[in-house]
């Protein structure tokens, strides 16, 4: 079957790797450090996937942003205690490897810093897999269309021919705005009705079913 999508660019936070929960106690765990007020789930949850000053106002409402770096600094430091152990999404690897074999380019935008996805990266062995990435230290974060625009330029991607793959209203925001096709993954960070309101072209609720549909259908 001819490919309708040369391009396939994936979240990674909720997307492949099964980490939105452990990102919300990390958050959670740096505010009670600091003695600040500590976001429910909910709150903290929303934030995944957007950059450092865009996550900090939401989940931290009202904190000077000269606090920032102290309060991302106490979550990187939770945060690195249990990163190794995140778990890939069961299927993952095998999905990524059959795509390469259908001939897709593949590639990341990601909330993360640049330093982070590399460590990621290198510790699930899925460095092999993209040809590019793009973090929200290296352009305008999420959802601005920076990421998309930028990974077409590389790539020798037009809009058309393009697909972002995500877990939170963040990634199909910048698919829209990058006026870029999107499927919506509801096992990770944001639920299947908020993910639903953007319409996009298929709500998946595993990798597995993910796995199908880009078969079927990229």
């Amino acid at each position: 079957m001819p490919r309708r999508f040369d391009l396939v660019v994936f979240d990674w936070d909720g997307t492949l790797i099964d980490s939105a929960g452990a990102i919300v106690a990390c958050i959670q765990a740096a505010c009670r450090d600091l003695g600040l007020p500590v976001p429910e789930d909910e709150r903290a949850r929303h934030v995944i996937g957007l950059g450092l000053a865009d996550s900090l106002a939401h989940a931290i409402p009202g904190l000077p942003e000269s606090e920032y770096p102290r309060v991302a600094a106490r979550y990187r430091h939770h945060f690195l205690a249990c990163d190794a152990t995140l778990p890939l999404f069961p299927g993952t690897e095998e999905m990524l490897q059959t795509l390469r074999g259908r001939g897709h380019t593949l590639a990341i935008a990601t909330g993360k810093s640049r330093a982070g996805l590399a460590r990621a990266l290198e510790q699930t062995g899925l460095k092999r897999f993209f040809d590019a990435t793009r973090c929200a230290d290296q352009c305008a974060p999420k959802p601005a269309p920076d990421m998309l625009r930028e990974l077409m330029v590389e790539l020798g991607t037009d809009t058309g021919r393009m697909l972002m793959v995500g877990d939170t209203s963040h990634d199909l925001e910048m698919a829209a705005n990058a006026a870029v096709a999107a499927v919506a993954v509801s096992y990770g960070a944001h639920d299947a009705a908020r993910l639903a309101t953007f319409a996009p072209l298929a709500l998946v609720h595993s990798t597995r079913e993910l796995s199908g549909w880009l078969a079927a259908n990229a």
